[in-house]
């Protein structure tokens, strides 16, 4: 459909706070009443980080498996991922490994199928139009413009309608939509896209 799906970055809003929280932890005496009080209070906002996270997963994951017959997930190496240490906090702000595994199991209790395609498929560097590969996309490049046809894509909705095709593709060369990587191998550095069909 092309709606994009905001990150609401729960972790980076609440940064603020829970620096003020370990610092006055930090500043209490070790084995104090005081500093086990403190010592919840960081507990505490971690907590509530991790439930308005999980929160947002499951109602999304519940939408995009109420709304669609299928849907088309590009498996990623979240582990291997998270040791790039410029990315390993939003990475591990999203909760992509969380989300693809909600899905799945989504999925298969409401009888919708899954497809996945491997982590090597070029989703974000090929034109969904014309099928070019632009090989020297980087990371920070958000929209880029085919050399072969002139289309102005956007990176995400480009990977999206790619992952689709590539999935539909793959389902079609094959009995069973089986995925060899289990869910948060392999090694792209991109952002999930999902498609709904």
């Amino acid at each position: 459909t092309g709606d994009a799906v905001a990150n609401p970055k729960y972790l980076r809003n609440a940064q603020v706070r829970l620096a003020v929280l370990q610092r006055r932890l930090d500043r209490k005496q070790k084995g104090s009443q005081n500093r086990n009080k403190a010592r919840l209070k960081v507990a505490r906002c971690h907590q509530k980080i991790a439930d308005q996270r999980q929160d947002f997963q499951h109602q999304l994951s519940s939408r995009l498996v109420r709304e669609n017959q299928a849907l088309a997930v590009e498996s990623l190496n979240v582990d291997g991922m998270v040791k790039n240490h410029s990315l390993a906090r939003a990475i591990s702000d999203a909760g992509w490994g969380t989300f693809l595994a909600m899905l799945a199991y989504k999925c298969r209790e409401a009888g919708k199928t899954l497809l996945r395609i491997g982590v090597f498929e070029p989703s974000s560097k090929t034109c969904s139009v014309c099928g070019y590969r632009k090989a020297d996309l980087t990371l920070k490049d958000r929209e880029w413009i085919c050399p072969d046809c002139g289309t102005t894509h956007d990176r995400d909705l480009n990977a999206a309608i790619n992952i689709k095709q590539f999935a539909l593709a793959g389902a079609e060369r094959a009995e069973e939509p089986v995925d060899p990587l289990p869910m948060g191998r392999g090694m792209k550095q991109e952002a999930p896209c999902v498609s709904g069909g």
